[in-house]
């Protein structure tokens, strides 16, 4: 049984491409490969972890895997701050990232608030 939402899933994937796309460009750049490295695992791993804890078999393995999706967002948003103030790719391109950034941490810090919080009790 799915926990995630098919369209959160889709744009949780999405954005895993654009931060890919990013760091693409930046390999076309001849930069830093460390930072394509770096890119790349944490891009991939925000999809990966979120079609995974979607698929969680309790509340504290679904709650791990959120937690887990947001530090991934963490870093996500150290390297795109790091490539940005390095003038390595456009600002608009980038903002556009931060923004979608931004918001997938608000669905997902809320998911995990929610997912925290006590079962009601059927009394």
């Amino acid at each position: 049984m799915a926990r995630l939402r098919e369209e959160l899933l889709d744009r949780t994937e999405a954005f895993s491409h654009r931060v890919c796309d990013v760091a693409d460009a930046i390999e076309e750049l001849k930069k830093s490969r460390r930072v394509v490295d770096q890119l790349y695992g944490s891009g991939t791993s925000i999809g990966a972890n979120a079609f995974e804890t979607s698929e969680a078999m309790s509340r504290p393995d679904f709650c791990r895997g959120i937690s887990v999706i947001l530090k991934e967002l963490a870093e996500i948003r150290f390297w795109v701050r790091f490539v940005a103030k390095r003038n390595w790719i456009a600002p608009k391109r980038l903002s556009e990232i931060d923004t979608e950034l931004r918001e997938l941490r608000l669905i997902y810090g809320a998911i995990l608030a929610r997912s925290r919080k006590p079962a009601k009790s059927k009394s």
